[in-house]
């Protein structure tokens, strides 16, 4: 029985991926295939087939984890609105943020 809940990214990502290992087969036996092996529905591995045919590999994301900080109340409105002002969430704007402050102060070799 197909589980009703969504996929994470980095399941949908890696499921796209797995689909793209089959493409050149015939998509009905594919779909079977990729269904039987996550507990999906034929249609829900139809999808991944689709979305590898037409989108190519997809980067699997890391993993997100909750870090709680304790901020001054104006920050946390600057914080806020400067995003929603960009059409993002709060957690992009502050890793986005996050990853240029420390790359300037810790350059990562090989990038």
């Amino acid at each position: 029985m197909p589980s009703s809940r969504r996929a994470r990214a980095d399941q949908r990502a890696q499921r796209i991926n797995v689909a793209l290992l089959a493409q050149g087969h015939n998509m009905a036996v594919a779909a079977r295939q990729l269904a039987a092996q996550y507990g999906l529905s034929e249609r829900q591995a139809r999808r991944y087939l689709e979305q590898a045919r037409h989108g190519g590999r997809v980067e699997v994301p890391q993993a997100r984890v909750v870090f709680t900080v304790k901020l001054p109340a104006d920050l946390a409105r600057r914080i806020r609105s400067t995003a929603h002002a960009r059409g993002q969430t709060i957690s992009a704007l502050v890793t986005q943020a996050l990853i240029e402050f420390l790359d300037r102060l810790h350059p990562r070799s090989g990038r």
